[in-house]
């Protein structure tokens, strides 16, 4: 089976379907494992409490698979403090070559 890892770093609408489908990936056994990484104005717009995204974020959490956020974009930027509310902050560029290394489909929305 197949392990994906999902790259979320649209700011708006078109960031859904990767929510939609990592939340049904992981309730339906779709994939082995599903990671999701934001990136940039997807984590910018979680930071900011974006009403488009947190309803996924949550449902996520929920399911057991807290997003990852990248903590550099958010210190630049910073938004670290409420980014962190919502989403693990790590330094993702490790972890992505990781994930890839070890398999994983990239999925990028």
């Amino acid at each position: 089976m197949v392990k994906v890892l999902v790259i979320i770093t649209s700011p708006d609408e078109r960031a859904l379907p990767g929510f939609m489908w990592a939340a049904n990936a992981l309730q339906n056994g779709w994939a082995e494992d599903v990671e999701v990484i934001l990136f940039g104005p997807a984590e910018r717009a979680v930071a900011e409490g974006d009403e488009l995204f947190i309803p996924w974020v949550k449902k996520l959490a929920e399911m057991g698979r807290i997003p990852i956020a990248c903590r550099r974009i958010a210190e630049v930027e910073g938004f670290v403090g409420p980014l962190e509310k919502y989403t693990k902050v790590e330094y993702v560029g490790r972890i992505i070559a990781e994930k890839l290394e070890e398999g994983y489909v990239p999925m990028t929305f």
